[in-house]
Protein backbone atom coordinates (compact mmCIF):
# COMPACT_ATOMS: atom_id res chain seq x y z
CA UNK A 1 0.00 0.00 0.00
CA UNK A 2 2.73 2.54 -0.88
CA UNK A 3 1.65 6.14 -1.01
CA UNK A 4 2.48 7.52 -4.41
CA UNK A 5 3.66 11.63 -4.30
CA UNK A 6 1.29 12.06 -6.52
CA UNK A 7 -2.26 11.62 -7.51
CA UNK A 8 -3.61 10.86 -11.20
CA UNK A 9 -6.27 13.26 -12.22
CA UNK A 10 -8.30 13.09 -15.71
CA UNK A 11 -6.48 14.45 -18.12
CA UNK A 12 -3.03 13.83 -17.35
CA UNK A 13 -3.09 16.28 -14.24
CA UNK A 14 -0.80 14.95 -11.49
CA UNK A 15 -2.16 16.11 -7.53
CA UNK A 16 0.82 16.60 -5.06
CA UNK A 17 -0.47 13.78 -2.50
CA UNK A 18 -0.07 15.83 0.52
CA UNK A 19 -1.72 19.74 0.42
CA UNK A 20 -1.27 22.61 2.55
CA UNK A 21 -4.60 23.50 4.16
CA UNK A 22 -5.47 27.58 4.46
CA UNK A 23 -9.02 27.70 6.11
CA UNK A 24 -9.07 29.84 8.94
CA UNK A 25 -5.73 32.08 7.65
CA UNK A 26 -7.46 35.21 7.32
CA UNK A 27 -4.67 37.82 8.74
CA UNK A 28 -1.85 38.80 5.56
CA UNK A 29 1.45 38.33 7.71
CA UNK A 30 -0.24 34.97 9.03
CA UNK A 31 -0.71 34.04 5.27
CA UNK A 32 2.82 35.04 4.48
CA UNK A 33 4.72 33.62 7.06
CA UNK A 34 2.87 30.26 7.01
CA UNK A 35 2.44 29.70 2.87
CA UNK A 36 6.87 30.79 2.59
CA UNK A 37 7.47 28.27 5.14
CA UNK A 38 5.58 25.27 3.58
CA UNK A 39 6.96 26.58 0.36
CA UNK A 40 10.47 26.16 1.45
CA UNK A 41 9.45 22.50 2.56
CA UNK A 42 8.50 21.59 -0.67
CA UNK A 43 4.79 22.01 -0.30
CA UNK A 44 3.51 21.89 -4.08
CA UNK A 45 -0.38 21.41 -3.37
CA UNK A 46 -2.04 24.26 -1.79
CA UNK A 47 -5.68 24.57 -0.71
CA UNK A 48 -7.62 27.66 -0.71
CA UNK A 49 -11.58 28.48 -0.92
CA UNK A 50 -12.87 32.38 -1.83
CA UNK A 51 -14.46 31.97 1.10
CA UNK A 52 -11.42 31.79 3.21
CA UNK A 53 -11.09 35.58 2.44
CA UNK A 54 -7.13 34.63 1.78
CA UNK A 55 -6.77 34.13 -1.59
CA UNK A 56 -5.34 37.86 -2.47
CA UNK A 57 -2.80 37.09 -0.01
CA UNK A 58 -1.91 33.93 -1.51
CA UNK A 59 -2.00 35.37 -4.90
CA UNK A 60 0.55 37.90 -3.31
CA UNK A 61 3.19 35.31 -2.54
CA UNK A 62 3.25 32.97 -5.36
CA UNK A 63 3.85 36.62 -7.52
CA UNK A 64 6.78 37.07 -5.73
CA UNK A 65 7.95 33.30 -6.38
CA UNK A 66 7.44 33.08 -9.50
CA UNK A 67 8.92 36.41 -10.19
CA UNK A 68 12.16 35.46 -8.21
CA UNK A 69 12.22 32.52 -10.69
CA UNK A 70 12.25 30.40 -7.52
CA UNK A 71 9.51 28.64 -8.61
CA UNK A 72 7.55 28.36 -12.21
CA UNK A 73 3.44 28.33 -12.35
CA UNK A 74 3.42 24.66 -13.75
CA UNK A 75 5.32 23.16 -10.59
CA UNK A 76 2.34 23.84 -8.03
CA UNK A 77 -1.19 22.93 -7.91
CA UNK A 78 -3.61 25.29 -6.60
CA UNK A 79 -7.26 24.89 -5.64
CA UNK A 80 -9.74 27.11 -4.96
CA UNK A 81 -13.75 26.75 -4.66
CA UNK A 82 -16.86 28.21 -5.95
CA UNK A 83 -18.53 30.11 -2.58
CA UNK A 84 -22.25 29.41 -1.38
CA UNK A 85 -22.86 32.47 -2.50
CA UNK A 86 -21.83 31.99 -5.57
CA UNK A 87 -23.71 28.23 -6.20
CA UNK A 88 -25.82 29.08 -8.89
CA UNK A 89 -25.79 28.65 -12.68
CA UNK A 90 -25.58 33.00 -13.46
CA UNK A 91 -22.55 32.99 -10.67
CA UNK A 92 -20.42 30.55 -11.45
CA UNK A 93 -18.25 32.48 -13.77
CA UNK A 94 -18.90 35.24 -11.92
CA UNK A 95 -16.89 33.80 -8.76
CA UNK A 96 -14.32 31.84 -10.87
CA UNK A 97 -13.38 35.36 -12.23
CA UNK A 98 -12.66 36.67 -8.56
CA UNK A 99 -11.07 34.21 -7.51
CA UNK A 100 -8.54 34.33 -10.74
CA UNK A 101 -8.06 37.86 -9.63
CA UNK A 102 -7.54 37.35 -6.21
CA UNK A 103 -5.20 34.64 -7.07
CA UNK A 104 -3.43 36.84 -9.62
CA UNK A 105 -3.18 33.35 -11.58
CA UNK A 106 -4.73 32.85 -15.40
CA UNK A 107 -5.88 29.46 -14.35
CA UNK A 108 -6.46 27.27 -11.14
CA UNK A 109 -5.58 23.62 -11.01
CA UNK A 110 -8.55 22.56 -9.34
CA UNK A 111 -12.00 24.42 -8.82
CA UNK A 112 -14.40 22.79 -6.50
CA UNK A 113 -18.33 23.55 -5.55
CA UNK A 114 -17.73 24.37 -2.21
CA UNK A 115 -21.05 22.61 -0.82
CA UNK A 116 -23.88 21.55 -2.47
CA UNK A 117 -26.40 24.25 -0.99
CA UNK A 118 -26.03 27.68 -1.68
CA UNK A 119 -27.22 30.96 -0.51
CA UNK A 120 -28.31 34.07 -2.12
CA UNK A 121 -26.54 36.82 -3.35
CA UNK A 122 -26.74 40.05 -1.95
CA UNK A 123 -23.70 41.70 -3.18
CA UNK A 124 -20.15 40.99 -1.68
CA UNK A 125 -19.86 43.60 1.78
CA UNK A 126 -23.84 41.53 2.45
CA UNK A 127 -23.43 38.59 4.93
CA UNK A 128 -27.32 37.79 5.03
CA UNK A 129 -27.20 33.93 4.68
CA UNK A 130 -30.39 33.06 3.31
CA UNK A 131 -30.24 29.54 1.89
CA UNK A 132 -31.77 29.43 -1.70
CA UNK A 133 -32.82 26.61 -4.13
CA UNK A 134 -29.80 24.83 -6.27
CA UNK A 135 -30.02 22.90 -9.43
CA UNK A 136 -26.83 20.75 -9.45
CA UNK A 137 -27.23 20.11 -13.00
CA UNK A 138 -27.50 23.34 -14.32
CA UNK A 139 -24.74 24.47 -12.15
CA UNK A 140 -22.08 21.34 -12.92
CA UNK A 141 -22.72 22.75 -17.00
CA UNK A 142 -21.31 26.17 -15.83
CA UNK A 143 -18.11 24.31 -14.08
CA UNK A 144 -17.63 22.44 -17.38
CA UNK A 145 -17.64 25.94 -19.15
CA UNK A 146 -14.74 26.90 -16.77
CA UNK A 147 -12.35 24.39 -18.34
CA UNK A 148 -12.97 24.54 -21.59
CA UNK A 149 -12.16 28.19 -21.05
CA UNK A 150 -9.45 27.30 -19.74
CA UNK A 151 -9.94 29.17 -16.25
CA UNK A 152 -9.69 25.63 -14.48
CA UNK A 153 -7.71 22.57 -15.39
CA UNK A 154 -10.59 20.05 -13.96
CA UNK A 155 -13.32 20.49 -11.76
CA UNK A 156 -14.55 18.54 -8.98
CA UNK A 157 -17.02 19.09 -5.54
CA UNK A 158 -16.65 19.22 -1.38
CA UNK A 159 -19.08 17.85 0.88
CA UNK A 160 -21.66 16.37 -1.27
CA UNK A 161 -23.12 13.11 -0.61
CA UNK A 162 -23.21 9.93 -3.02
CA UNK A 163 -26.25 10.56 -4.15
CA UNK A 164 -25.77 13.72 -5.47
CA UNK A 165 -22.48 13.04 -6.69
CA UNK A 166 -24.49 10.43 -8.79
CA UNK A 167 -26.76 12.78 -10.17
CA UNK A 168 -23.98 15.05 -11.27
CA UNK A 169 -22.14 11.83 -12.85
CA UNK A 170 -25.04 10.70 -15.24
CA UNK A 171 -25.25 13.84 -16.46
CA UNK A 172 -21.90 15.20 -17.02
CA UNK A 173 -19.90 15.76 -20.01
CA UNK A 174 -16.76 16.27 -17.55
CA UNK A 175 -17.04 13.69 -14.47
CA UNK A 176 -15.70 15.46 -11.18
CA UNK A 177 -12.18 14.90 -10.53
CA UNK A 178 -11.93 15.07 -6.76
CA UNK A 179 -14.25 15.26 -3.68
CA UNK A 180 -13.20 16.87 -0.50
CA UNK A 181 -14.47 15.75 2.46
CA UNK A 182 -13.61 16.02 5.88
CA UNK A 183 -11.93 12.69 6.68
CA UNK A 184 -9.69 11.32 9.30
CA UNK A 185 -9.08 8.11 11.64
CA UNK A 186 -12.23 9.57 13.67
CA UNK A 187 -14.11 9.65 10.51
CA UNK A 188 -13.35 7.36 8.14
CA UNK A 189 -16.91 7.22 5.55
CA UNK A 190 -15.60 4.32 4.22
CA UNK A 191 -18.22 3.87 2.10
CA UNK A 192 -18.57 7.25 0.36
CA UNK A 193 -14.65 6.66 -0.45
CA UNK A 194 -15.06 3.69 -1.84
CA UNK A 195 -17.88 5.20 -4.15
CA UNK A 196 -15.63 7.69 -5.22
CA UNK A 197 -12.61 5.26 -5.57
CA UNK A 198 -14.79 2.94 -7.66
CA UNK A 199 -15.56 5.72 -9.70
CA UNK A 200 -12.34 7.04 -10.19
CA UNK A 201 -12.87 10.28 -8.38
CA UNK A 202 -9.76 11.22 -6.21
CA UNK A 203 -10.86 12.03 -2.32
CA UNK A 204 -8.76 14.79 -0.13
CA UNK A 205 -9.34 15.06 3.19
CA UNK A 206 -9.89 18.03 5.04
CA UNK A 207 -9.64 18.31 8.78
CA UNK A 208 -6.73 15.20 8.07
CA UNK A 209 -6.23 15.24 12.00
CA UNK A 210 -9.47 16.08 13.62
CA UNK A 211 -9.95 18.91 15.65
CA UNK A 212 -7.30 18.63 18.29
CA UNK A 213 -7.05 21.83 20.37
CA UNK A 214 -10.12 23.39 18.64
CA UNK A 215 -11.82 25.63 21.10
CA UNK A 216 -15.36 25.48 19.07
CA UNK A 217 -15.47 21.21 19.10
CA UNK A 218 -14.82 21.14 22.84
CA UNK A 219 -18.08 21.42 24.07
CA UNK A 220 -19.09 18.16 21.71
CA UNK A 221 -18.57 14.02 22.61
CA UNK A 222 -16.12 14.32 20.18
CA UNK A 223 -13.39 11.46 19.95
CA UNK A 224 -10.11 12.62 19.45
CA UNK A 225 -7.37 9.67 17.84
CA UNK A 226 -4.63 11.75 17.87
CA UNK A 227 -4.52 11.55 21.78
CA UNK A 228 -5.78 8.12 22.31
CA UNK A 229 -3.00 5.20 23.25
CA UNK A 230 -3.55 3.15 19.75
CA UNK A 231 -2.10 6.17 17.75
CA UNK A 232 0.08 6.94 20.58
CA UNK A 233 1.86 3.60 20.16
CA UNK A 234 2.12 2.78 16.70
CA UNK A 235 3.67 6.50 16.51
CA UNK A 236 6.36 5.45 19.17
CA UNK A 237 6.62 2.36 17.20
CA UNK A 238 7.56 4.07 14.07
CA UNK A 239 9.49 6.69 15.82
CA UNK A 240 6.92 9.14 14.73
CA UNK A 241 4.13 11.49 15.65
CA UNK A 242 0.60 11.03 16.29
CA UNK A 243 -0.35 13.33 13.75
CA UNK A 244 2.10 11.60 11.02
CA UNK A 245 0.59 8.33 11.86
CA UNK A 246 -3.24 9.57 10.82
CA UNK A 247 -1.58 11.73 7.91
CA UNK A 248 0.39 8.42 6.61
CA UNK A 249 -2.79 6.02 7.39
CA UNK A 250 -4.86 8.43 4.91
CA UNK A 251 -2.49 8.19 2.62
CA UNK A 252 -2.20 4.02 2.34
CA UNK A 253 -6.01 4.34 2.04
CA UNK A 254 -5.25 6.26 -1.22
CA UNK A 255 -6.29 9.55 0.48
CA UNK A 256 -5.16 12.92 -0.20
CA UNK A 257 -4.58 14.92 3.26
CA UNK A 258 -4.80 18.55 3.49
CA UNK A 259 -3.60 19.33 7.01
CA UNK A 260 -2.68 22.90 7.76
CA UNK A 261 -0.52 24.23 10.49
CA UNK A 262 1.04 27.84 11.62
CA UNK A 263 3.58 26.08 13.15
CA UNK A 264 6.89 24.91 11.47
CA UNK A 265 7.59 21.88 13.01
CA UNK A 266 4.02 20.92 12.19
CA UNK A 267 4.61 21.93 8.65
CA UNK A 268 7.64 19.43 8.58
CA UNK A 269 6.17 16.84 9.92
CA UNK A 270 3.06 16.88 7.77
CA UNK A 271 4.91 16.90 4.54
CA UNK A 272 7.75 13.72 6.11
CA UNK A 273 5.31 10.89 5.96
CA UNK A 274 6.48 9.61 2.62
CA UNK A 275 9.26 7.29 4.05
CA UNK A 276 7.79 4.80 5.73
CA UNK A 277 4.56 2.07 5.87
CA UNK A 278 2.22 1.13 8.66
CA UNK A 279 1.95 -2.97 8.73
CA UNK A 280 -1.32 -4.07 8.09
CA UNK A 281 -1.84 -4.92 11.45
CA UNK A 282 -1.49 -1.38 12.51
CA UNK A 283 -3.83 -0.26 9.67
CA UNK A 284 -6.47 -2.85 11.05
CA UNK A 285 -6.40 -1.06 14.71
CA UNK A 286 -6.39 2.22 13.17
CA UNK A 287 -9.55 1.05 11.44
CA UNK A 288 -11.18 0.50 14.34
CA UNK A 289 -11.07 3.71 15.98
CA UNK A 290 -13.67 4.93 13.53
CA UNK A 291 -16.94 6.34 15.21
CA UNK A 292 -18.66 7.13 12.39
CA UNK A 293 -21.08 9.73 12.03
CA UNK A 294 -21.55 10.51 16.11
CA UNK A 295 -16.96 11.97 15.03
CA UNK A 296 -17.93 14.35 12.49
CA UNK A 297 -16.79 17.75 13.33
CA UNK A 298 -18.36 19.76 10.70
CA UNK A 299 -21.96 20.34 10.04
CA UNK A 300 -22.23 23.60 9.03
CA UNK A 301 -25.40 24.45 11.24
CA UNK A 302 -24.11 28.02 11.48
CA UNK A 303 -26.03 28.76 8.39
CA UNK A 304 -29.54 29.34 9.83
CA UNK A 305 -32.15 26.48 8.38
CA UNK A 306 -29.57 24.53 6.37
CA UNK A 307 -29.90 21.47 8.15
CA UNK A 308 -33.53 21.47 6.46
CA UNK A 309 -32.91 22.41 2.95
CA UNK A 310 -33.71 19.00 0.86
CA UNK A 311 -29.62 19.38 -0.75
CA UNK A 312 -28.15 19.27 2.96
CA UNK A 313 -25.82 16.11 2.65
CA UNK A 314 -25.62 14.98 5.83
Amino acid sequence: MAAKIFKDLPGGLKMPAIGLGTAGFREEADVERVLNAALELGYRHIDTAYAYKNEVFIGSVLKKWFSSGKLKREDIFITTKLPLIGIHQDRVELFMKKSLENLQLEYVDLYLIHQPIGLKYFGDEDNRKEIEDVDHIKIWKKMEEQVQLGRTKTIGLSNFNKRQIERIITSARIKPACLQVELHVDFQQRDLVGYCHKNGIVVVAYSPLGAPGVKIFKDRNVPEAINTDVVKNIAKKYNKSPGQIMLKYLLQKNIVPIPKSSSLERLKENISVLDFEINSKDITSLDDLDGGETARLHTFTFIPGIENHPEYPY
